[in-house]
This record gives structure tokens, C-alpha cells and sequence, in this order.
């Protein structure tokens, strides 16, 4: 499939109205839910952990609303990549603690913007790129074809993207020297050397040291941001919040536990079909947990 191709699919599709896109995304969520056995044991189990303390009757509403929720995240990225900047950013109906964002400006030593895979993540550096300069790290799709429409619906506004290497590290470094702004998924799994084991959810996850390096090295603000997805193609809701490291605790610890805070209050947008746990090539794996509550016998 060539990217010329996917180009104009993307296009295409982009026409519908985002409430549209939404109704088909829940479908095609609960259609690779149904068809895909390892899909949806994976969100399941990872969703168990995640709603350890809740009832088994939430459990199942909350993994309903999952399934739909996973799917409108890939049916809505038409949308966000090739409607116009200004209606992106115009789809974001709230924004709430932004003077945390003028704060870390003001400071002038850059701000890291870490943002979980919740809710709509792809409009919050688009946000903010209307604004300031940021530059954000993002992994190559396994499939090449998609690269190139990913990009060019990245990289707007004052938007830059930063491949995961030596290289895309180097352009995160000269951003906050620079006083910018740069962006980060932290509940993305690393590569070898480059993460260490941190609870999340009660269970060992390989975590990225990076956040910690890059802050430290900078004395850069860290600020959590999140998008919900509001009901009905209504648009999104941003949310940022300070994250002020404690000595002697480590880093990778704090943003799993600022995660779970956001994942809790919104859980049934969270990406639980993520391989959050995965243990990378190379690592020794942590001691097995034990099976988490409602994994097996909480199907929706």
C-alpha cells in the first residue's frame, strides 16, 4: 500500500463529521474486540489491574466503554491529521490549568509535557503547538506506508517530531535548552537500557528513565496533559497538571503513580489494549504477578 494511497483514504474519510467517525470507530472497536482473541484478553487482564478495587459489575461497564473508546481513537486520527489546524485545535471545547502552562513559561528553562495514552492524546501537543514551539518523541509506525501521513499530520503549528533514538533524544536536549517546550507518551514501554521496573496498577511496568534525565538536566517544569473525549463528537476536554518530583523517590515511580491518579478518573478511556507490561528484548522480566482480578471471567 503506497502512502499517496492512504493519503487520500485519510482525506477521504476526514470529510465525516467527527461524531461520525466516533459512531465508526465503536463498531470497528468492538468488531477487532470479537474477532481478535489476544486483543481482548490483553485488555481485559490490563483492565483488571487497573480496577482492582472496583466491582465485577463495574469492571464490565467500564470494559464496554473500553472497547468503544479504543476504536474512536483510531477512526478519529482521519479527522485530526487532515482537517484544517484551526478546526483541530477549535475541537478542544475546555482547557483547564492552563496557567500552570504560563507558569512553566514564565520560568524560561522549558516545559516537558507528558501525556498518557488517554482519551484523544494525539490533540494535546497539537494544543499546545498553536502556541509555543514543541517538539515530540514518537516511535515510527511498523508500517512504513503510514509514516509519511502521520507526519504531515503531526507536524503543524510549531509542531517538530523526534524519532525514539539517539538522535530524536539530542533534538528533546537542544528543545528545553532552547527555553521550548517537548512532549512525551511515559506509559510508552522503552527498549533495553533505557527504562527500569516501576509499579503501575499494583503490577511491575518497564518505565522510561528519560523524563528524569531530561529534567534534571534541565530543570525544565513537568506537567502532566490529558484529553477526554467528550461524548457524542462533542469534541475534547485538555487538562494539565504540575508534576513536582519528591527527592529521594524514584522519578519513574511518581509518573506511574501521577498516571494511575488520571487513569482512575477516567478510566474507560484509558488505552488498556496497550501492551503496557511487555517485557522488551533483553530485560530481565519481573517475578510473575498474580492473575489479576476479572481477567478471565469478566468478558463485556
Amino acid at each position: 500500500m503506497s502512502s499517496s494511497f492512504v493519503a487520500w483514504l485519510f482525506d477521504l474519510a476526514s470529510r465525516l463529521p467527527l461524531g461520525a467517525l466516533h459512531r465508526v470507530g465503536a463498531v470497528l472497536g468492538w468488531a477487532t474486540y470479537q474477532f481478535s482473541g489476544k486483543y481482548a484478553e490483553r485488555l481485559r487482564e490490563n483492565l483488571g489491574y487497573g480496577l482492582a478495587d472496583r466491582s465485577a459489575a463495574e469492571f464490565r461497564k467500564v470494559l464496554s466503554a473500553s472497547v468503544a473508546e479504543a476504536g474512536k481513537g483510531v477512526a478519529e486520527l482521519p479527522w485530526l491529521w487532515c482537517r484544517p489546524l484551526a478546526e483541530v485545535t477549535a475541537s478542544v471545547r475546555t482547557c483547564d490549568g492552563w496557567e500552570h502552562v504560563e507558569a512553566a513559561r514564565a520560568r524560561g528553562k522549558g516545559i516537558i509535557f507528558l501525556t498518557p495514552h488517554l482519551g484523544c492524546f494525539e490533540v494535546s501537543a497539537t494544543y499546545v503547538a498553536q502556541l509555543m514551539p514543541i517538539t515530540v518523541l514518537y516511535r515510527p509506525p511498523k508500517l512504513v506506508w503510514l509514516e509519511q501521513v502521520m507526519r504531515s499530520g503531526r507536524e503543524r503549528g510549531q509542531m517538530r517530531l523526534a524519532r525514539t533514538d539517539v538522535g530524536g533524544v539530542r533534538l528533546l536536549y537542544k528543545a528545553l535548552k532552547r527555553g521550548e517546550a517537548i512532549g512525551l507518551l511515559p506509559d510508552q514501554v522503552p527498549g533495553k537500557g533505557e527504562g527500569e521496573w516501576a509499579d503501575f496498577f499494583g503490577r511491575p511496568a518497564y518505565t522510561m528513565t528519560l523524563v528524569g534525565r531530561l529534567a534534571e538536566s534541565s530543570g525544565a517544569s513537568v506537567l502532566m496533559a490529558y484529553v477526554e473525549r467528550l461524548p457524542q463528537g462533542a469534541g475534547y476536554a485538555i487538562h494539565f497538571k504540575p508534576l513536582e518530583f519528591v527527592p529521594d523517590l524514584p522519578i519513574t515511580q511518581q509518573i506511574n503513580a501521577a498516571l494511575e491518579e488520571i487513569v482512575r478518573a477516567c478510566p474507560a478511556q484509558y488505552l488498556w489494549s496497550y501492551n503496557r507490561y511487555k517485557t522488551p528484548a533483553g530485560i530481565e522480566p519481573p517475578a510473575n504477578p498474580p492473575s489479576p482480578p476479572f481477567a478471565r471471567g469478566g468478558k463485556a
